[in-house]
């Protein structure tokens, strides 16, 4: 007898599977994520960007203009003490609380009476002598200017001192500043005139060029002005104060030492000559 044929099921159709995206493993793309952080350097908070560069091209850098009293050198003039000679106690307290970022006795004294206006100059160039004679190098300027010319970056000066005061502190320290702007030059800071005389004799635009000063109503004040960058040396932290928070010019940068500037110029702008 033959062997009987049965019919065989009908075959299943298989369910379709939709391809599914390929993922690389989960452990190594940690380790790379981890290992790439651990190599991201950290800024140092003593300086600090207060308008970090959110651009990716860096701004070019071709001119830094200096302040020159408790920028470039040690701050030896006692500035409150010489305000209340020329003003007097309460006039020097009125005046300080109308004006939270800085007496401008420049300013004050210039619509003076010619007698009491000559013996406002008295007091101020008495104290300013002073200065000069005590005159000592700010620590990490001449750090600073050596790394500025190693990238032909030009250095020029702004200060409300006299010219005999630039004078001895070119002849002193052997460091060359051009231009180099005493207070015979008017107007002087904070009007933006001396930096923009500046910008237009090197030939740049001041978009192009970073002051830097230890005073926000007199340098920071210039710089903005003028459409500059600008960076404030504190090095007490004494700008941290309530009183200075709504001032009008506020800087883009803020250090508490000149030695903290080379790393910010590297890592903000573009240096090429």
């Amino acid at each position: 007898m033959p062997p009987l044929k049965l019919p065989l099921p009908p075959l299943k159709t298989q369910t379709h599977i939709p391809h599914m995206p390929h993922y690389p493993p989960l452990q190594p793309l940690l380790r790379s994520i981890t290992q790439s952080l651990k190599k991201t350097p950290t800024k140092n908070m003593s300086s600090v960007n207060l308008k970090p560069n959110t651009t990716t091209t860096k701004p070019q850098l071709k001119g830094i203009v200096f302040d020159m009293d408790g920028t470039l050198t040690v701050p030896v003039i006692d500035f409150q003490a010489m305000y209340k000679s020329v003003l007097g106690e309460d006039e020097y307290v009125r005046i300080k609380k109308s004006s939270p970022s800085g007496i401008d006795i420049l300013h004050l004294i210039e619509n003076w009476a010619p007698d009491k206006q000559l013996k406002a100059y008295e007091i101020i160039a008495d104290y300013e002598q002073q200065g000069m004679d005590r005159l000592q190098i700010m620590p990490g300027a001449a750090e600073l200017c050596g790394f500025l010319n190693s990238r032909n970056i030009r250095r020029g000066l702004i200060t409300r001192n006299v010219k005999l005061a630039v004078d001895l502190f070119h002849e002193r320290f052997g460091m060359s500043f051009s231009p180099a702007l005493s207070r015979e030059f008017r107007p002087f800071k904070p009007d933006p005139g001396p930096l923009l005389h500046i910008c237009s004799t090197w030939g740049v635009e001041p978009n192009e060029v970073m002051m830097i000063g230890d005073s926000l109503k007199d340098d920071v004040a210039c710089g903005k002005r003028a459409g500059a960058f600008a960076c404030l040396l504190d090095e007490t932290g004494r700008y941290d104060s309530p009183e200075y928070a709504n001032v009008e010019h506020k800087p883009d940068y803020k250090v508490s030492s000149l030695a903290q500037v080379q790393s910010l110029l590297e890592a903000d702008f573009d240096l090429t000559p």
